[in-house]
């Protein structure tokens, strides 16, 4: 579902009201502080802080924007497809990525609710190719987007451990800001999310992409619903699963 049909209501319930609060909270503690400092109390490292949260809670306030516009009917939205996952009769994860973004590109060429997801292939041993792509994220996340989402060439990966994990999302800066909140990239926080334990993430991750890869075989093949919902209520379970908040 497109950001722009769903966010709504969420950023009105969860996050508007954290930039508020953090904004209030500030700005009164910076004028008791501008009380202090004008009693001769030394507090300049404390203000130097304080302006710090401050401009992280700005960027807060606004980091949602460059993802969301109006929405009153299916003519607004917007979709950018990376995967023909099923058709009549067959799935296609015997496909590459980069025939599925060539068909992705095929159909945003046509005026619609489709539009064209950027991308490109990297060859990982060259050193310039990965640094062009670091720089093509930056740019892109720069200006206002979410992120990019790294992958094998092959739909399904496999190594010497077995199934490949099929996905990575890297966010940009900003958009990492709405997940973690106002100051997750000051250093003290950083060192505590680079702490995460992502083993039982990347495992759900796993379990989760061979399932619902099952779902849409047993689908396309016209088995009964209930051997679709096994599938679908075994992803659900593992949703469920508790793991780092942090993730």
């Amino acid at each position: 579902m497109p950001w722009s049909a769903k966010a709504g209501s969420l950023i009105e319930s969860q996050y508007a009201p954290v930039a508020t609060s953090a904004a209030a909270g500030l700005r009164v503690s910076r004028e008791a502080l501008a009380r202090a400092m004008a009693r001769g109390v030394d507090a300049a490292a404390l203000s130097a802080r304080l302006d710090d949260r401050a401009a992280r809670a700005t960027g807060y306030a606004s980091a949602w924007a460059p993802y969301v516009w109006p929405v009153s009917g299916i003519d607004d939205l917007k979709v950018a497809p990376f995967h023909l996952l099923a058709s009549e009769g067959r799935v296609w994860f015997d496909q590459d990525h980069v025939w599925h973004m060539s068909l992705a590109d095929r159909l945003a060429a046509s005026d619609g609710v489709v539009t064209r997801t950027q991308w490109r292939t990297v060859d990982t041993a060259d050193t310039n190719a990965c640094a062009a792509a670091i720089d093509w994220w930056e740019a892109l996340t720069g200006s206002g987007g979410e992120g990019l989402v790294v992958k094998p060439r092959d739909f399904v990966s496999r190594g010497k451990k077995g199934l490949i994990q099929p996905a990575l999302k890297v966010r940009g800066r900003e958009y990492l800001r709405i997940i973690y909140g106002p100051e997750y990239d000051a250093p003290d926080n950083l060192v505590r999310l680079r702490e995460r334990g992502l083993g039982g993430k990347r495992n759900l991750a796993l379990r989760e992409f061979a399932l619902g890869h099952e779902a849409l075989k047993r689908f396309v093949d016209r088995q009964p619903l209930r051997r679709v919902h096994e599938c679908v209520f075994g992803v659900l379970a593992l949703e469920s699963e508790p793991i780092d908040p942090r993730l």
